[in-house]
């Protein structure tokens, strides 16, 4: 009887000891895994992550990693999982791709010189922790076009004065400035309204208006028949457009819009003429065929019948 008591001490004892120990050895383990993940990098999540930029405007994507240790940052394009690059090198052979970082810094940032519309998509910002973290980053790059206001070709008459307004919709940031060409040649106005100029140097004007809409308005005065050509508006961040001027003497441009469209209406009068005639001379060839026809057909029966 003693015995058996002494037995079931002994086991509970054991018991008592063995949970003790599951029960260190258990927060020992939680507090290395708190203490592991405390030590871990981790993004900052409150850079913009969705960039807008246009055709040839250098884009920033922006990483923030804290506590990076001896881990390594990259960047990979998603669209074909193209390591671009590790740390502070470039793995492409595309210049245009660059990871800027001063030392010590938290700030891994993407730079994308020149970019073109195939460049849009999604790019990652990649820590080789195991599993590894990556946080996504979209770029969006738009192709602006330039507009000039009002038809392809424009009328003025010899003497008066004409503008000519080509506007851009504003980009995600300033959009640089705008250039006129008449042909090939860069218009240089020869002053402004406010400068000191004597009129003949102030017949040539730009003006140029950064607000919600880039616009810049070409205006020449006193017109001569030089002037005639072709104008195109060029911005420095987007598509060119293209108008075309004539110049008229003596008549308003109603009068040679009204002409032009005279002559068109005389020039399908005398087409249709010629085919009315072509097709009177096709019928009167066909009557001839026919009477001949007929008159062959004539000479073959009175010959069978001498014949008889």
């Amino acid at each position: 009887m003693f015995n058996q008591l002494l037995f079931y001490i002994g086991t509970y004892l054991l018991l008592l000891q063995s949970r003790n120990q599951v029960s260190v050895s258990s927060t020992m383990m939680t507090t290395t895994t708190e203490e592991s993940a405390a030590l871990q990098p981790y993004f900052d999540f409150d850079v913009p992550r969705n960039l807008t930029v246009t055709v040839g405007q250098t884009g920033f994507l922006h990483c923030r990693v804290e506590r990076l240790g001896d881990k390594d940052v990259a960047w990979i394009r998603q669209r074909d999982l193209h390591i671009l690059t590790t740390g502070a090198s470039t793995y492409t052979s595309d210049q245009r791709f660059q990871v800027i970082r001063q030392e010590n810094s938290v700030n891994w940032t993407l730079q994308i010189k020149y970019p073109q519309v195939r460049d849009s998509g999604v790019y990652e910002c990649q820590i080789n922790t195991e599993p590894k973290m990556s946080l996504s980053y979209r770029l969006n790059v738009i192709e602006l076009r330039a507009r000039i206001l009002g038809p392809s070709d424009i009328f003025v008459k010899s003497g008066s004065e004409i503008t000519m307004t080509c506007v851009i919709q504003q980009g995600p940031h300033e959009l640089g400035t705008v250039f006129w060409y008449k042909g090939n040649t860069l218009i240089e106005p020869a002053g402004q309204e406010n400068d000191i100029h004597t009129s003949e140097n102030r017949r040539i004007i730009v003006e140029t208006d950064w607000t919600d809409v880039l616009t810049s308005r070409l205006k020449i005065k006193r017109v001569v028949q030089s002037d005639t050509g072709n104008y195109t508006c060029v911005p420095t961040m987007a598509k060119s457009a293209s108008v075309y001027a004539h110049v008229i003497s003596g008549e308003h441009p109603a009068a040679m819009q009204h002409n032009a469209a005279t002559k068109v209406s005389r020039s399908f009068l005398l087409q249709a003429m010629y085919i009315l005639i072509l097709l009177g001379q096709v019928t009167s060839l066909k009557q001839h065929l026919l009477d001949f026809s007929k008159q062959k057909a004539r000479l073959f029966a009175s010959g069978a019948s001498d014949i008889r």
